[in-house]
């Protein structure tokens, strides 16, 4: 596809969280990029990335990052939410980035402007596979994400920022939990998200106090400890 002005300037960018709660894990999923094969007197260093790529002049900014997402992990139907707009005139212009541009952009000094989206998902529940110009899709721990191509450090951390602000009030707990669950589940789930140690006896005060949760008089099954009370919560009932 012959690339417009338009599309050389403006690109898409998703961040998608897997919770792994075997693990009790917030991880992220990467892309590796394919070498670019270029001829140069250094050896190409692959590097990660998150899925995105330059918008089509034709297609909306949410309809180019279901696109873009799709063609590079094979991953559809999540609900994916734009929360920040990434435009520092350097973002692209990094010496890291400079051969894998010059092989995959018409014009690889043109600078670019992303659309950052973010989504947090169970991580079972879907099954990335390479697409496009993606040679591997690989999920990092994002305690432990390597340095990634050109401002993608920058974004997790923005997406992730983000998602701590809106943790109590926006249902982030009810995508990521079975419809039952423990307040053990529960509690592991904001832990790993907020990066921090909560106090239990306060932690279910503060739910109880907000009438969020339904006590379902269940216990858990087939479990070798002592069965805990099973819950849901109010809105997906």
């Amino acid at each position: 596809m012959k690339k417009s002005t338009f599309r050389k300037h403006l690109s898409v960018d998703c961040v998608i969280f897997g919770y792994d709660e075997s693990n009790n894990k917030l991880e992220v999923l990467l892309i590796e990029q394919k070498d670019p094969a270029l001829r140069t007197a250094h050896s190409y260093r692959p590097q990660f990335a998150i899925p995105g790529d330059l918008i089509d002049e034709s297609e909306s900014l949410d309809e180019a990052a279901t696109r873009v997402l799709k063609e590079l992990t094979h991953v559809e139907g999540l609900h994916l939410k734009q929360f920040h707009t990434f435009g520092d005139p350097m973002r692209v212009k990094q010496e890291k980035d400079k051969e894998w541009l010059a092989f995959y952009r018409s014009d690889p000094d043109a600078r670019v402007v992303t659309i950052a989206y973010y989504t947090l998902v169970r991580k079972e529940m879907i099954r990335p596979v390479p697409g496009s110009f993606a040679k591997n899709v690989v999920w990092k721990n994002v305690k432990r994400v390597p340095p990634l191509a050109f401002d993608h450090n920058l974004i997790v951390k923005t997406a992730i920022e983000d998602i701590r602000a809106r943790m109590h009030y926006n249902h982030i707990a009810e995508q990521l939990l079975p419809k039952k669950f423990t307040l053990r589940q529960l509690q592991n789930l904001y832990e790993v998200i907020l990066n921090t140690t909560l106090d239990k006896r306060n932690f279910i005060k503060r739910f109880k106090k907000d009438e969020e949760l339904i006590e379902l008089g269940e216990k858990q099954k087939g479990v070798l400890h002592k069965p805990a009370q099973l819950y849901a919560f109010k809105t997906s009932r």
